[in-house]
């Protein structure tokens, strides 16, 4: 390359300059505005040292960078030029072997500082590319939604690339173990294009096949015309279909860190301008280039951490399916040992859900302000399909009691009475043989009728106080006066075949037969009762992710009362979270309707709001919510389809 010298004609500068070798390229300047052209490569001004001319140089130095001064000046008479914008001072009486050697220095230093220039252009890029990345691997990695990632992915080295179009393609597997690609998102700033999830073999036919099975990098300065001997051909038939022209292409496989291929990143048509869509063929001819190394650099970075990404989603879907198993069982395992609360957790979690939405959907009130994300409504979802967990940890005769004594009791009590009509019958038979050897045959038969009606009047009161005892083992609602009846029971004996005395049931049957309400003496309902605990003890064992850490205490308080007369707690309004609460009108709601409880008969739609409405004048639950579940008909979400 030819060093330009620049020179004033008539100076001593200018004779020295012709007597240097003819390696530079001599160019003098007349002093016009537009002298010297546009230098767009490195150039030496030699000058005198006059006021004039440096002053001059330096208007020349400041429009062209690449321009140094080198300046002869008489020693005598130093100018005041300043330093910094000479490169050097030389006497004017300067060798010319010294002169060729100082303009070659000078040369070198311009081209060193371009270098230095360019370096420090290039670190900044490359500081700034990293950056991007950076910034790209955090989007990458925390987001969640699948197809949202894979429209991220995409987009994203679109705009890295300057790319016009682009598609991407996912690695599949069937049960069998045979790989497959499918084509999953296709992206275009030119054109709609109309596209549909397929599947394709994994073989070297095509270009995103063959990047998938080799693992190799792919870049094409036109598509329709690839490496002789290459394999693989591009289908133009889609390319006439929608009136597009793929030319330049970029084809990189998405591997793990493992180096599995779970992907091919293919993009499509760099652009000369990256601010402007194709409008025509024509401008993809003449505006497409190909892809340059550094581009390929950044999309082959983007896809490793695009990999890594869409591994780590899968990695996070797989927990999400195993915990949903998870917890699934844990309900089946519930409903396993309480088989007439079937369905009670999944109804449970569906209404709360249902009451949850609304209250995020309203604008005025105490809850206007309220809003869950998705992980709150995810908590909200497992606490209610859990919150009766801890019944795994109640005595199976007692969560599943139907009636007041178990029926082995009950068997009991028929086995006594069986007894004591045998001592009945016993008695009477007797009292006939007696009488008949006694008084002789032709009485007997008047005095059998007497004796048989006493005997079956006995029999009666032995039926009576059997029906007695069932019925007050039902679990409705005992009056007084039968419960003091039953109590009654207890105290009154019949005599056995023996002669000794016998009651029909116990002091206890008789306590337990005269509960008030339900089918549950006190250390039973206790037992019952303990199932918060247990839950809570069981949720609190699980490590929670940061979201989803309140669902034990969510699922714990779902049978507390807002005036603290509820279990097991006795937490008041303000201690029980928001989430419980609405958890605890879709239980009640639901234990009220459910048609499967065997101690209990279903109550119509109208009487269970009616009876919330009740519990709601009393202070038990919250209003707000009770009126949102109402007027939002949430409770329909349970109702049989017809």
């Amino acid at each position: 390359m030819a060093y330009r010298l620049l020179y004033f004609p008539g100076s001593d500068a200018a004779r020295l300059v012709a007597e240097l070798p003819e390696s530079y390229e001599r160019i003098p300047l007349s002093g016009a505005a537009s002298d010297p052209p546009e230098l767009d490569g490195p150039a030496v001004l030699l000058v005198d040292a006059t006021a004039d001319q440096l002053e001059r140089a330096v208007a020349l130095k400041a429009r062209h960078p690449v321009l140094e001064i080198v300046a002869l000046a008489d020693p005598a008479n130093l100018p005041a030029a300043p330093a910094d914008q000479v490169y050097t001072y030389l006497l004017k009486s300067v060798p010319v072997p010294l002169l060729a050697k100082t303009l070659a220095n000078a040369f070198a230093h311009i081209q060193l500082a371009r270098e230095q220039e360019q370096t420090k252009a290039d670190l900044g890029l490359l500081a700034q590319e990293l950056q991007e990345l950076n910034a790209i691997g955090i989007k990458l990695s925390s987001e969640r939604d699948t197809d949202t990632l894979l429209e991220l992915i995409l987009t994203t080295a679109r705009a890295i690339t300057g790319s016009d179009a682009g598609s991407l393609y996912l690695v599949e597997e069937d049960e069998a173990g045979n790989r497959r690609l499918r084509f999953k998102l296709a992206q275009n700033q030119s054109i709609q294009v109309p596209y549909k999830e397929f599947t394709m073999s994994i073989n070297a036919e095509s270009v995103a096949g063959y990047v998938a099975l080799t693992g190799e990098i792919l870049s094409l300065e036109d598509a329709y015309f690839p490496p002789a001997g290459a394999p693989f051909h591009i289908n133009r038939a889609f390319d006439q279909q929608v009136g597009y022209r793929t030319k330049s292409m970029l084809v990189i496989p998405m591997k793990t860190q493992k180096g599995e291929i779970i992907g091919v990143l293919q993009l499509i048509n760099r652009k000369a301008d990256r601010t402007r869509a194709f409008a025509s063929l024509e401008q993809i001819e003449r505006g497409t280039v190909p892809f340059s190394p550094s581009s390929q650099d950044l999309a082959n970075s983007l896809a490793s951490q695009a990999a890594v990404a869409l591994e780590n989603n899968r990695l996070y879907s797989s927990i999400q399916t195993l915990f949903e198993g998870f917890v699934k069982a844990s309900v089946t395992a519930i409903e396993a040992r309480d088989p007439t609360t079937a369905g009670h957790s999944f109804r449970v979690a569906d209404l709360t859900l249902g009451l949850a939405e609304v209250v995020d959907r309203v604008e005025a009130g105490p809850y206007g302000e309220v809003r869950f994300t998705l992980e709150e409504m995810k908590e909200i979802r497992y606490a209610s399909l859990l919150h009766d967990f801890g019944k795994v940890g109640v005595r199976e005769d007692v969560l599943v009691k139907a009636k007041k004594l178990q029926s082995k009791h009950v068997e009991l009590i028929r086995q006594r009475i069986d007894v004591l009509k045998q001592g009945v019958a016993l008695k009477y038979s007797q009292k006939r043989i007696e009488y008949l050897l006694d008084k002789g045959r032709e009485q007997f038969m008047e005095e059998f009728k007497i004796y048989d009606a006493e005997m079956q009047a006995a029999i009666k009161e032995l039926d009576d106080c059997l029906r007695t005892v069932l019925i007050a083992n039902e679990p409705a609602l005992m009056p007084e006066d039968f419960a003091s009846a039953v109590k009654q029971l207890a105290l009154k004996s019949f005599a056995t075949q023996l002669g000794t005395p016998q009651t029909i049931i116990t002091p206890e049957e008789a306590r337990i037969l005269s509960i008030p309400k339900g089918s549950l003496s006190e250390e039973e309902r206790r037992q019952i009762e303990s199932h918060v605990v247990h839950s809570f003890q069981f949720l609190a064992q699980i490590p929670w992710t940061k979201e989803l850490k309140r669902v034990p205490l969510i699922a714990r308080s779902h049978h507390e009362k807002l005036n603290g007369s509820g279990y097991p707690y006795g937490l008041k309004a303000d201690e029980i979270p928001l989430q419980s609460k609405m958890m605890t009108i879709s239980d009640i709601y639901d234990a009220l309707t459910a048609a499967d409880r065997p101690y209990k008969k279903a109550v119509p739609v109208d009487t269970a709001l009616d009876i919330l409405s009740y519990e709601r004048k009393a202070g038990l639950i919250d209003p707000i919510l009770l009126d949102l579940f109402i007027e939002a008909k949430v409770f329909e979400r349970t109702r049989p389809r017809a």
